[in-house]
């Protein structure tokens, strides 16, 4: 059997005294895209800032590619191929367009192969192209999250790590950006780990997906699946109102595998 590109094996990771994510484990397969749900402050943004080595596990496994990276250095995770597009786009406001995405790339030496990935990121987003040499902090909302999402594939990543693509932005920017998300996994072979808000969106693109509260897993299946279960359907994609206080009494009467 295929050992999964990125295993999460029973991971605890706190701020200061406080734990944020405890026992989580989940896997990615290659050319997969698997999204993680939950309410905020579920714990889903500490998971990929774990992932990605911007916060270090206290406990538990983080193995990519068959070896264990947990608490290694952002910058030295990022050069194994993975790539971190952060909530809020956070891009670097008084850069150019163009030298927001060379920033993705500040690690590579091939600097050929460099402008071929930025005229691959314009062909992507054609938005981009218009205003390449914009400051990013006079872009909108929807540019911001084009850009941030260009200098993520910049680094070339085997795995992108993307936390709340549709925040903030107008349905149709949404289908827009979450076509490209799409694009990226089927035609440059990326794997997606997909935070998301959105549960319909997000189940509607993925393969498999995860369910998180207060820290923990509760619920993982099949994105199909997931889709079609009454619960789903009735605390992430109808009666929201209810949030995560009817999913803590509704988890008193039933077990979630």
């Amino acid at each position: 059997m295929t050992e999964p590109l990125l295993e999460i094996r029973n991971v605890e990771t706190y701020y200061g005294p406080v734990m944020a994510i405890r026992g989580v484990s989940l896997t990615v397969n290659e050319r997969e895209i698997v999204a993680v749900l939950g309410a905020n402050g579920a714990g889903k943004t500490t998971l990929l800032k774990t992932a990605s080595g911007a916060l270090d596990c206290r406990k538990g496994q983080i193995i990519y590619g068959g070896k264990e990276i947990q608490c290694r250095d952002p910058d030295w995770v990022a050069r194994q191929g993975i790539s971190h597009v952060p909530e809020g786009r956070e891009v670097f406001p008084l850069l150019t367009v163009e030298e927001n995405l060379m920033m993705g790339a500040y690690f590579r030496k091939d600097s050929d192969a460099v402008a071929d990935d930025i005229e691959t990121v314009y062909g992507y987003f054609p938005a981009l192209r218009e205003v390449k040499g914009q400051m990013a902090a006079y872009l909108s909302g929807g540019q911001q999250q084009m850009l941030a999402i260009g200098r993520g594939f910049m680094s070339r990543p085997k795995l992108l790590l993307l936390d709340e693509p549709s925040l903030g932005l107008s349905p149709v920017l949404v289908t827009e950006i979450f076509d490209i998300i799409c694009r990226l996994n089927r035609e440059q072979n990326i794997a997606i780990l997909l935070v998301e808000q959105n549960a319909n969106l997000a189940l509607q693109v993925s393969t498999r997906g995860y369910v998180m509260e207060v820290g923990g897993m509760v619920m993982d299946d099949d994105s199909e699946t997931l889709l079609e279960s009454d619960d789903i359907k009735e605390f992430y994609l109808g009666k929201k109102d209810e949030g995560a206080r009817g999913l803590r009494r509704w988890k008193k009467k039933k077990t979630w595998r």
